[in-house]
């Protein structure tokens, strides 16, 4: 399967929180990140990336995908300009600019950054969703710092 196939069957299985498929896109030494909380906050492996995105969004009572844009740069790389919307169930709501970038090596995403505003996030996010940031389980961290792809 080409880059661009599997990076478009991802994303139906990330906006359906469909976490069991969402693993599957992903080995043992893939990295995921945020680029605004840098490398020092990735996730690596399957487990742990799925760990990394349940932490924003099992909270959210709705998480939408807006138009997107696909550009193949240099197989196996992947953008995706695209739109994701945030709702809470307190009724606040965030609409989130991002570009994906993402590393595609036989079928799996082997690096994946995003890149977004963090500020955007936090000021339309409820308080109770930013303290779980803080306080939940985050032994899903792993530091990328140092990584040839970060």
């Amino acid at each position: 399967m080409a880059p661009h196939e599997v990076t478009a069957e991802f994303w139906p299985a990330l906006y359906a929180h469909d976490w069991d498929e969402v693993a599957t896109f992903f080995g043992d030494e893939s990295i995921y990140f945020d680029v605004p909380t840098g490398p020092a906050t990735a996730a690596r492996g399957p487990a742990d990336i799925v760990a990394r995105l349940r932490l924003g969004l099992d909270p959210v009572s709705g998480h939408d995908h807006g138009p997107r844009t696909v550009v193949v740069s240099d197989p196996p790389v992947v953008m995706t300009e695209h739109t994701e919307i945030w709702h809470w169930p307190e009724g606040e709501s965030a609409t989130l600019p991002f570009v994906s970038v993402q590393h595609v090596t036989d079928g799996i995403i082997t690096m994946w950054k995003d890149y977004w505003d963090y500020a955007t996030l936090l000021d339309a996010a409820p308080e109770s969703w930013k303290e779980r940031l803080f306080a939940d389980d985050l032994a899903w961290i792993h530091d990328a710092t140092g990584h040839p792809e970060v």
